[in-house]
Parts: structure tokens; sequence; C-alpha cells
């Protein structure tokens, strides 16, 4: 059998466990609840075990616990949830008044609460991506659990000389410090059946966000305990579906209430009638890129673009610098609308005819006159999250008490997976083809490669897969993508969602005019064909910001000038 036989058939076997794991969950939701141990749980962990995901590495390895996916994973879901043996999804259901604590996972953006020692809430209000999201790495937790009760246990149920070590360091009983936290490692890497300097790299990089995690020792050594108790004390693990949940998904309910509020401050402010510009970005750059070097002329007089001072300001996190660009951005015309409906999603806007545009960086091209003419009012909001980027835009894009919004253009920068390449490379795409359905959306994109050729960074353009999460991508599918007719260059996954949502609002329901500016650009947060490639491996720390701030720059070029004839 040829080799592109046999990566064509890897390739069909990846696409159907990703149907499977689809298919299932949307099952479960709606069945209302399941457990790891009972069939639907066992369905989506052995569709998991053929995928293989990259992102998991050795999840299939049953010596092994996959040390980078756990950090992955826990940096994703709340501290705590190591413990509980009860976790229920949640919509907003008023527990953000409520006397529990909320928790906030390092890496996602939901509020969660611990009920008590068994129960773990987790308020979604993102939609139907968020619940695969958080199922798919429950599916690996609850995996990874069970590797480690098979560690920390003989048949008989009886506990190793390294668990009684654990649990005496867990429960108290000793006391971990420089002196014997080397004998703690060999322990623990004998349990997770990993080397010494793996055990103590996992440690580490769980002490990067200590605040917002229980630490290496204790998330073992509980994983291990709630796995046990399921198996030998009939203390099963459930996850459920709150009935309020269930009703709402699929409804636009945050969705709506998110537009609606931008749309009331357009119209106290005056914006309303303006000629309006999206961009769906971080909540930095384009602040940064309009008001950094005039906020910060006196701190970094020798800089003069701006992505030199953000490279200052993300190596030392200066929160007074970083306040104080804010300040002086709302001083001139920014308004900052901090979320309050549940989308997790705040929005600056910027009314371009109060910019100092004499102190712009160097990378920020501005006509005056067209500015003051035409008086283009920028909305940026925040990350979407996979299938959230569709209710959003589509909700933004509707006509408010009878006015239509007069959206000029909408712009989308986003991390994403790359094909070709490494950390920090673009991908500028020409479709975006939504994996596992029909639904492929070829784009008039305004941007193409020549505008980014010559800043020493390589550029990638053609197709991107809008995958249903980046959880769930193996290397036999990405490979099938990149090599075959589709000849993708990278994957994301909301490029179809906001399609979706603008081909609809210009093409069908005349929300917006027919001739709208769509422009796209991605930059490499990853390459999940490569071995320690993959997101679990660390962040992309400094080298995100030349390819963030490039793009946005390209981006504020594109709209404060005359559009190129």
């Amino acid at each position: 059998m040829s080799l592109d036989i046999i990566e064509l058939t890897r390739a069909r076997e990846s696409r159907a466990a990703i149907e499977k794991l689809y298919i299932e969950m949307r099952h479960i939701f709606n069945s209302g609840s399941y457990s790891p141990s009972n069939i639907s749980g066992e369905v989506l962990s052995e569709a998991l075990h053929t995928l293989r995901p990259e992102i998991y590495g050795s999840i299939t390895d049953m010596e092994k616990v996959e040390l980078n996916g756990l950090v992955y994973v826990m940096e994703r879901l709340p501290k705590g949830i190591e413990e509980c043996r009860f976790i229920r999804l949640i919509s907003d259901e008023g527990y953000s008044s409520s006397g529990f604590e909320v928790i906030i996972p390092a890496k996602r953006r939901r509020n969660c609460y611990k009920v008590d020692k068994d129960i773990m809430l987790i308020e979604v209000t993102r939609g139907r991506s968020e619940i695969y999201d958080i199922l798919t790495h429950l599916t690996f937790m609850f995996n990874e659990a069970a590797k480690i009760r098979l560690h920390a246990f003989d048949k008989q149920g009886n506990k190793t000389k390294e668990w009684e070590q654990l649990e005496r360091l867990v429960e108290g009983e000793v006391k971990l410090d420089e002196q014997n936290r080397d004998l703690a490692f060999s322990y623990l890497s004998n349990l997770l059946g990993r080397t010494f300097e793996q055990t103590k790299q996992a440690y580490f990089r769980f002490a990067e966000t200590a605040p917002q995690n229980n630490g290496l020792f204790h998330i073992v050594y509980w994983l291990g305990k709630v796995a046990h108790a399921a198996e030998f004390n009939k203390e099963p693990i459930q996850i459920s579906f709150t009935p309020t949940l269930r009703d709402r998904i699929g409804h636009h309910i945050h969705g709506e209430q998110w537009a609606n509020n931008i749309k009331k401050h357009l119209i106290e402010h005056n914006l309303i009638d303006r000629p309006i510009h999206i961009i769906s970005a971080n909540m930095h750059s384009v602040m940064n890129s309009l008001c950094a070097v005039s906020a910060l002329k006196e701190d970094f007089p020798k800089h003069k673009k701006v992505a030199d001072i953000a490279l200052e300001l993300s190596k030392h996190n200066n929160r007074p610098l970083n306040s104080k660009v804010r300040l002086h951005a709302e001083s001139c015309g920014m308004l900052l609308l901090p979320d309050t409906t549940g989308t997790n999603l705040a929005v600056q806007i910027f009314d371009t005819t109060l910019l100092d545009i004499n102190n712009l960086p160097q990378e920020v091209k501005a006509d005056k006159t067209f500015v003051k003419e035409t008086k283009p009012v920028i909305i940026v909001m925040d990350y979407a999250f996979g299938e959230q980027a569709y209710e959003t835009m589509d909700e933004l894009l509707k006509p408010y008490q009878n006015k239509k919004l007069q959206v000029k253009s909408i712009s989308i920068m986003g991390k994403a997976g790359i094909l070709h390449g490494g950390k920090g490379d673009l991908m500028i795409p020409t479709a975006h083809v939504f994996e596992g359905t029909a639904d492929n959306y070829p784009i008039e994109n305004d941007f193409n490669k020549t505008d980014f050729e010559g800043f020493d960074l390589s550029v990638y353009e053609g197709p991107m897969i809008s995958v249903l999460g980046t959880s769930l991508q193996n290397r036999d599918v990405l490979a099938y993508f990149r090599n075959s007719s589709w000849r993708a260059v990278g994957l994301e996954m909301e490029g179809a969602h906001y399609q979706k949502a603008i081909q609809a609002g210009a093409k069908i329901r005349n929300n917006v005019s027919s001739d709208i500016i769509v422009r796209y650009a991605y930059y490499a947060s990853d390459n999940p064909l490569i071995t320690g490639g993959t997101l679990a491996s660390g962040s992309l720390g400094s080298v995100g910001v030349k390819p963030t701030y490039l793009i946005t720059t390209k981006i504020l070029n594109k709209i404060l000038n005359p559009p190129a004839q």
C-alpha cells in the first residue's frame, strides 16, 4: 500500500472520529448528562483515542501521563475542578450575584463556581463551540486520571509507595521545600510514567499560572483520588447541563444584548450615522497603534515605532504605563465598553476625528483630509470563540431602531495554527473551509500576500480550515488539507462563522452594503504538524508582538486612507 493511500486512510479515520465526537456531544447535551464511565463517556474517549489530537500528545499511551496536554487543559478549566465529581455546565443563571467565589481559568474567560467540595459549575455563554471545548478537555482530563489511578493503586486497590508519599505531601504531613523537592519529583515521575526532567518542567509550567491552579502535585493527587473513588467506592463522576442552558443555546441571547449595547453607545455619542469599520482583534494593539507613541513620548523618546513600544510593554508587563496609554486613548476619543452581557467580549469605539494624528507611529499613515471629511468610526471587538463569531457579528450588523449601520469594512485579525512555517508567520486566507460540512466560503480579501512582504516574516496565502476545536486536530487530517487539492495554509475556529454572518448580512438580509470590504489576516500561534510545536508547548511570548502589530497597522492604514482604486 502506498504512503499516500495510508495517509488518506488515516485522514478518513480521523475525520470519522471527529464526526463521531461531534454527534455524541450533541446527543449528550440533548440528553442532559453523562458519566465518563458510561456508554457516552466511552464513545467520547474511544473517538479521542482514534483521533489522537496533536495537542494531547501521548493520550493513547496508558503508561505515560501526557503532561503538556495536562498543562494546556488545566489552564482552560477552573481551579479545583480536579477535586470534583459533579461538573455542571450552566447558563448565566444568577450566580454572579451569589456568595460563591467566581473562579476564572488562566487561559479562558469564563465564570466558574465551586459550590462545595464535590460540585463545580462552569458558565457557558459562548455557544456550542464552548461546550465542545469543555467536553473535549474533560474527556482528556479523565483519561489521564485513569492512567494515574493505574499507577497509584495495584489491582486489589492497594496504594503504591509513590502514591503514599504523594498523599502525605498533599495532605500536609510533609512540607515541600528545596531539600525534599527532588525526592518528590522522583516519586511523582514514577506515578506519571515520565522522566524526572519532564516532571520538573511540568511543575514549573504550572507554577507560571500558580494563583489560577493548585499545582502539579495537588492536581495529580486529586485526579487519581477521584478516579479511584469512582472505580472502587461507587462514587461516579457526572457531567450535566442545566435545563436553562439547554433552552438558551442557539438563541443569540447574549449576542443580541452585546450588540444592542454597542449601538446604544453609538447613538448616545452621535456616531451611529458615521462610516463604521469593525475590527476583531485583541484589546491592546489598535489602542497602542493609535495612542501609545503620543501617550509615552516622555517614557520612550527614542522609540517612534509602536511595535518597539509594544515589545517593551510586553517585556515588563508595566501596568502604570499601560494605564497611561488607556487614559490617553480615552482622552483622544476612545470609548471602552466592558462586557456586562456574558459574551466576555470587551469593545472599544474610536472616534477618529479626535485622534492625535500628528503623533501617530511611523507604521501608521493617515490622510488627514480623508479622516476629516469622512469621519470614520472604528469598533474593536475582542476575539470571539468558535460559533460565537457568527452570533456576535450577525447581531452587530442588524439595524437598530430601524436605523442601518453604515458598515464600510470588517477586518479580522487572529491567531491560528499554521501548516507551513512556524510561530509568528502570517496567513492570508483566500477562503474559509468549514471542516466536516459542505459550508465553504470563498472571500474577496482586501489583503493579499504582497501587503506583508518585506517584513522578515514568512507569508502564506490560501484557504484556511475553520475547525470545531483546536483540541480535536490531528496530524493526518491536517496533512491531508495541506497536501491535497485543498492546499490549506492554516486552521482556526472563527473565520467561516464570521464570513457566514457577513455574507448573510450583505447578500441576503441587506443589513449592510453588498460592496462591504472584508480583510482577514492571521499570525501563527503554533504549527500542529511539528512535534513540540502545538499550543500545548507554551505561549507565543514576545514572538507574537511583531506580527500582531504588523497586521494591526496594515488594517489601520486601510481605514485611515482613501480606498485604493
